[in-house]
């Protein structure tokens, strides 16, 4: 197939590209920047300069790239400007979706998170509601932009939303160069009983390959085991070098449950890594 990726350069983009190549499809990845697109092009995609605020660029991408899928990994976690990000989910994902729209594309994969459901017992599956009543106004925000995502995906009439847990692996926040591990070593992390569910890297973009042939739908893409963060960030922080002296401090908060793999699992689905326990220690 003639596959668009929006944020091919991104940390899934990166190993999304190369496998879709492999597999036969014909690839066009897009960036914001650049001096992105040699990346692209050395992965073995054509690549195109899009910004997701840009309306009329990503039209113009889309137009030009003329694909029948688009796979949307857009995100700024790298700069870490969360603001940002959920705009890129509400503004960049209108201008994508509209784009998509206008050059007749049927099917799209996009980005989403398996953080945002409502409190409960024990991990989410993708029938409990999004928490978009929740009362943290940053929170809200968040979960609001999900929704926003989600419900403009929904226009395409085959869309498939990956609903990933956190990131771990190379590019991402967990890994020992990242953004969390400065963090543990500077000593400004502490583990709670919150739950959480992570993915590794690889395992994200083995699933939106898979999604190509996927039924509509949400579907929660996060490895078997989710974790309170007094068991994970030990483990996290060892497999960066750090041992941590303490690790408790409060309850977490109610909408930290992690979430349930079965619906991805039951289409074939399977993680390399389906544990960060040893995902943590294997990834760097």
């Amino acid at each position: 197939m003639n596959i668009l990726i929006a944020g091919a350069s991104g940390a899934v983009g990166r190993l999304l590209v190369p496998r879709l190549v492999q597999a036969g499809h014909t690839v066009t990845g897009t960036t914001h920047r650049p001096e992105n697109i040699q990346v692209i092009e050395s992965l073995g995609a054509k690549a195109l300069v899009a910004d997701a605020f840009d309306r009329d660029a990503t039209v113009a991408a889309v137009r030009e790239a003329r694909p029948e899928v688009v796979i949307h990994q857009l995100t700024s976690l790298g700069s870490r400007v969360f603001a940002e990000n959920s705009r890129i989910r509400v503004e960049g994902t209108r201008h994508l979706v509209d784009a998509a729209r206008e050059a007749g594309v049927k099917r799209i994969i996009v980005q989403s998170i398996a953080w945002a459901y409502q409190p409960g017992d024990g991990p989410a599956t993708e029938n409990v509601p999004l928490d978009v009543e929740s009362a943290d106004p940053s929170r809200k925000r968040t979960v609001d932009a999900v929704a926003a995502l989600e419900e403009t995906a929904a226009e395409i009439p085959e869309h498939v939303i990956l609903r990933y847990g956190l990131f771990y692996g190379p590019g991402t926040w967990y890994t020992s160069g990242g953004y969390m591990a400065e963090e543990v070593r500077e000593g400004r992390m502490s583990a709670n009983e919150g739950v959480s569910s992570f993915i590794h890297v690889e395992d994200a973009g083995h699933a939106a390959c898979q999604a190509l042939d996927w039924p509509s739908g949400a579907y929660n893409i996060v490895d078997d085991e989710p974790a309170r963060g007094t068991d994970w960030l030990p483990i996290f922080a060892e497999s960066v070098g750090v041992s941590l002296l303490h690790t408790a401090a409060g309850e977490g908060q109610p909408w930290e449950r992690g979430a349930a793999n079965a619906k991805a699992r039951g289409l074939g689905w399977k993680p390399l890594y389906p544990s960060w326990r040893t995902g943590f220690r294997g990834s760097h």
